[in-house]
């Protein structure tokens, strides 16, 4: 829609835009003629949840948490606007007016206390007064707030149009958080301005208790929770220790990891000292073989007789007792019982050695002595070896059995050892979160409640008036409505208003464009205008002529419309004349008006009434339009203008559609242009062989390019008098563009 659109369509709806917004803005002015004066009071509330100090703020990495803070100031303001919290400011609020005897300026005016005497009977408000406690009588206000059956408590506390009511009080009081500031600005309005301060501070004192004692409850849940926890946990704690103790000390043993490093390196201790008794063992046996074998080569004397052996035997057995006596820790006496029993010994295999040596005592038996004492001390060799290498293996088998004891009390202790760290690391947590709540817990008790920046002051001035604001705000949306029932009928209105409309319903450019002219006047406008505009459609019906494909003489410039009184007798009559002053016999076909309408000529126009018959869409030429002595050889003509009669209440004449040499569409401005209308101007396109050129009548002055008076001047002489512009006639009627 163009800024020309808008404007006729303002202007078009002008009585629209007054009488919406006066009906508006006067019925707000009825309605509030009688408007109370309010009385408006604020308080500012400090939080600190942003920049207020805490006592977290001094731990490493601490950071303001903004969405916690967004939520804290939402719990504040959900808090104040609890119906619990607004009922309670009612009813202090109550308490504290029943106790006036009198209404005073700062307290409560004339016109409020006398409505609240009339509302409680003064039997009842001594009853609730009689303690002289506020308290008291506040918690007797409640009862009879939650009574079942009806009192005037109740009515003042529980229904809404009173200044006690909660349902009253949510609504005049409203708190906002002051930009991205720790700040709460609250404000409270009444008719009366002591109850207006006196609300908002009873509103103020209300919420420091509820939001305080909601954040010490809910702290105080978690502080018992963890207590607990930690208690039992605690006690985890001690038990795993308790478990682990008595392990270590039932098996002697403090970390099995260092007991069996050490169990392994006595045990490599104790297989050195095996392997190399072993060889002592086998060395001494191999020496002995020898000997044996050198001394059984002497003869029967050397052989060992039976005495000798068995004291041999003795002595072996001996010499284990020590060993295993030493092993074992034997007192010392046992152990020199032992050493005593191995001397002996000792000292009888020697003298039966010796004897044995003196029974034999030659020269050649001198050496055999020497190997007989070599064959003893290897015997004797062999038999300790012996003897300590079995015990060294006995020692080797009780580690071995040891040793494989330590696998699954090993096992057993890491288990332990395990509980306990998991006792420990959740004793340790349960401990951080007790701190941490408890901190949290100090840091409400710390801080207390919010803090009160500004607090509500007495009002001495009321408001200003609201009925201006209202009466505006009526009248802006009267002014909306009308804006949109315009809208709407533009919206719905099928009739072509402007050019772009015209051009794109109907899908053809318009070639000319054409004012309401009804008397010409060369000073005029819209007559230059129009004799413009004809100038320029002559030109343009010309030069279609001129190019047809197929001539015919004479041209025949068919004029058509889809509905009545679109201005086509006008613009016959302008063509008729342009074309007649330059020389030209022009025929003029016209539906006749009336019976009595003849045929004539005027001014080189020749002027043919047809009527309208059943045949009407059959006719092939001009002349079968005209009967009997009306008939007429058209060659003597060089145009032929025919004008038919609206498409909406006649047939189309195909064959004088389809001859004519161009078709021009007359359109009124404003003129209804439906679905019907969309058919018949596309029926007329099919039928038609040649161009068809659309015009609009009657547009708006604004909208037209007219040339200047000296352009007039300067152009043909039939110009300057308007020869496009027919003149009124006796036989002519309907010669203007009406």
């Amino acid at each position: 829609m163009t800024f020309q659109e808008l404007g006729r369509l303002l202007k078009q709806h002008l009585i629209w835009f007054i009488v919406f917004p006066c009906l508006g803005a006067g019925a707000v002015y009825y309605f509030m003629r009688n408007e109370v004066k309010t009385y408006k009071t604020k308080a500012t509330l400090y939080t600190g949840f942003t920049s207020g100090y805490r006592l977290n703020s001094a731990r490493e990495g601490f950071q303001v948490d903004y969405s916690g803070i967004s939520n804290a100031f939402d719990n504040v303001l959900t808090t104040l606007n609890s119906n619990q919290t607004l009922y309670q400011v009612g009813l202090r609020l109550l308490a504290q007016h029943l106790y006036l005897t009198k209404p005073t300026e700062r307290q409560l005016s004339a016109a409020s206390f006398q409505k609240l005497q009339q509302t409680i009977p003064a039997s009842l408000r001594q009853s609730l007064t009689k303690t002289g406690n506020l308290d008291s009588t506040r918690n007797q206000l409640d009862r009879l707030a939650q009574s079942s059956t009806d009192n005037p408590v109740r009515a003042l506390l529980a229904k809404s149009g009173n200044d006690y009511s909660a349902e009253t009080i949510s609504k005049k009081l409203k708190a906002s958080r002051r930009a991205a500031s720790d700040m709460l600005d609250m404000e409270y309005e009444a008719d009366d301005p002591a109850i207006a301060q006196q609300t908002l501070d009873l509103a103020v004192t209300e919420l420091n208790e509820r939001y305080t004692s909601l954040k010490r409850g809910e702290t105080a849940p978690v502080l018992t929770y963890y207590e607990a926890n930690v208690k039992a946990a605690k006690q985890k704690l001690d038990q795993a220790e308790s478990k682990l103790r008595a392990f270590n000390v039932a098996h002697n043993v403090l970390n099995f990891e260092d007991e069996i490093k050490t169990r392994s390196t006595t045990r490599e201790a104790l297989v050195d000292e095996y392997n190399k008794e072993v060889m002592a063992t086998k060395g001494a046996k191999a020496a002995m073989d020898a000997l044996n074998q050198r001394m059984s080569g002497g003869g029967n004397l050397l052989k060992i007789n039976t005495q000798l052996t068995d004291k041999q035997a003795e002595l072996t057995a001996a010499e284990s007792q020590l060993i295993n006596a030493r092993t074992n820790g034997q007192p010392q006496s046992v152990l020199d019982a032992h050493q005593a029993k191995i001397n002996q010994l000792s000292n009888e295999l020697k003298q039966i050695a010796q004897n044995y040596f003196a029974a034999d005592n030659t020269a050649e038996s001198v050496p055999k002595l020497k190997l007989v004492n070599e064959w003893l001390d290897k015997v004797l060799e062999y038999e300790g070896a012996a003897a300590r290498m079995d015990i060294v293996k006995k020692r080797l088998d009780e580690y071995q059995a040891e040793s494989s004891a330590y696998p699954p009390l090993e096992s057993e202790q890491r288990q332990l050892t395990r509980d306990l760290d998991v006792a420990e690391k959740e004793y340790l947590a349960l401990v951080q979160s007790l701190n941490e709540a408890q901190t949290h817990n100090q840091d409400i008790s710390l801080k207390g409640a919010l803090s009160v920046l500004d607090p509500p002051v007495f009002p001495l001035t009321p408001q200003a008036p609201k009925k201006l604001l209202f009466m505006a705000i009526a009248a802006g949306a009267g002014l909306v409505i009308a804006l949109l029932l315009a809208a709407f009928r533009a919206w719905a209105d099928k009739r072509i208003n402007s050019l772009s409309q015209a051009e794109q319903r109907l899908g053809s450019p318009i070639i000319a464009l054409f004012p309401t002219v009804k008397k010409f006047a060369a000073n005029s406008k819209a007559s230059r205008a129009a004799t413009s505009m004809f100038e320029q459609l002559a030109n343009a019906i010309n030069i279609t002529i001129e190019q047809r494909s197929n001539p015919s003489y004479p041209p025949i410039i068919t004029l058509f419309s889809t509905r009545s009184k679109q201005g086509k007798t006008w613009f016959a009559h302008g063509l008729a004349r342009i074309y007649a002053e330059s020389g030209e016999q022009v025929a003029y076909y016209y539906p006749q008006l009336t019976n009595t309408d003849q045929k004539f000529e005027q001014e080189g126009i020749h002027f043919f009434p047809y009527e309208l018959h059943p045949n009407f869409m059959n006719v092939r030429e001009p002349e079968d339009l005209l009967t009997g002595d009306d008939a007429m050889i058209v060659t003597r003509f060089d145009k032929i203008i025919l004008e038919l009669p609206p498409l909406v209440s006649s047939s189309i004449p195909l064959h004088l559609v389809g001859k004519s040499a161009v078709s021009l569409m007359v359109l009124t401005l404003h003129t209804l242009w439906g679905r019907r209308d969309k058919q018949l101007f596309a029926l007329y396109l099919k039928a038609a062989r040649q161009p068809v050129l659309v015009t609009l009548n009657k547009v708006e002055e604004s909208n037209l390019d007219a040339p200047s008076l000296n352009d007039i001047k300067q152009g043909l002489p039939r110009t300057q008098n308007g020869p496009g512009i027919p003149g009124p006639s006796s036989k002519n009627p309907k010669l203007l563009n009406q």
